[in-house]
């Protein structure tokens, strides 16, 4: 059973949830004990081409996906032939399998390397070292670990962590600093960031710049800030959005911001595989406020045919700042700027 990420593990006041903040210290401990040991432990094979890794050092809801189909899209504009390399979390095909949007399914190979097949090469393999040989030997001439950053099996040529970069109204992308499952970290912040090459902070459409002091954290580390663009204004009308991501709240909130006349919204948890009863129930919803069923594309994807009956997608891209800064420093022998 998938549970709703806590609202609470995103506040740096430790007033939120003190008890079960508490109780679950212990098996902090127990969980950054384990991570830091199997990274220390294992010795990376490299696949021959350069490997990329779009990660975070949360439980999700950095941004770490569009951001890593946005580099993919930005390296095949260069004349390459990347390919995304992912777990297929979600997915019941181990791999190595190269996805095809027009064959599988996201309940086979996960929704988010589903999403990265409709642009271009993407593998799923729960052995990643086995993914980027059949990458390799499929003709991929770079490869974009899509959530690769506590994943020590393939060597690194460039690590980048994604950071939520929105900061108001008492939110923290990183908590008070714990480790799950008292906190969203899933590494303590330094020793997960003495591994990163560069940071990116995902802002808000309606964020003009990134908060100085989460800046301040990333020390000499370069940092290209992007944010998620919509390429056209949600449904018009009365509409019930939904989503099942690790932060459900940042889709409610892009929908308003965007101009949607949102009537409700109904949260779910990453990942989440909605049956027909939860479409029924969506839909009884939209009847009763006579609107519409919107949903992220992420979602979308993972819906049956039948289920997609008279629900609308929205879908967002990750644009840099200044994507000619990026671009260079991505393909210019990663120097720093």
């Amino acid at each position: 059973m998938k549970l709703n990420t806590p609202r609470w593990w995103y506040s740096r006041d430790t007033r939120h949830a003190p008890i079960s903040r508490a109780v679950l210290k212990p098996l902090s401990w127990v969980w950054a004990g384990v991570t830091a040991r199997k990274i220390a432990r294992t010795e990376g094979f490299s696949p021959g081409i350069p490997v990329i890794s779009v990660g975070n050092l949360t439980m999700g809801g950095s941004g770490k996906t569009p951001v890593a189909r946005e580099i993919l899209r930005l390296l095949r504009e260069q004349g390459h032939n990347p390919s995304a390399l992912s777990r297929g979390y979600g997915g019941t095909l181990e791999g190595p399998v190269i996805v095809d949007p027009q064959q599988h399914t996201a309940r086979e190979v996960g929704d988010e390397p589903l999403m990265l097949a409709q642009d271009g090469m993407a593998v799923v393999s729960r052995d990643r070292i086995e993914g980027a040989k059949a990458a390799r030997q499929a003709g991929a001439t770079h490869l974009v670990l899509d959530d690769g950053h506590q994943n020590p099996s393939l060597t690194k040529d460039l690590a980048l962590i994604v950071v939520d970069g929105e900061t108001r109204n008492d939110e923290w992308p990183f908590g008070d600093g714990s480790v799950f499952p008292s906190g969203p970290m899933r590494e303590p912040l330094k020793a997960g960031l003495a591994r990163a090459d560069g940071v990116i902070v995902l802002l808000p459409t309606d964020v003009t710049e990134a908060d100085p002091e989460l800046l301040a954290l990333f020390g000499d580390l370069p940092v290209f800030t992007a944010r998620l663009v919509a390429p056209h204004a949600p449904p018009s009308g009365p509409q019930v959005g939904f989503a099942g991501i690790a932060k459900p709240w940042k889709v409610e909130r892009s929908l308003i911001a965007a101009g949607c006349d949102l009537k409700d919204f109904v949260p779910y948890p990453d990942h989440a595989s909605l049956s027909d009863s939860d479409i029924d129930f969506l839909k009884q919803r939209a009847e009763l406020f006579d609107a519409g069923l919107v949903t992220t594309e992420k979602d979308w994807i993972r819906l049956s045919d039948t289920q997609r009956t008279n629900i609308q997608a929205w879908p967002v891209c990750a644009r840099f700042d200044d994507e000619g800064r990026f671009t260079h420093w991505l393909t210019h022998g990663f120097a720093r700027p």
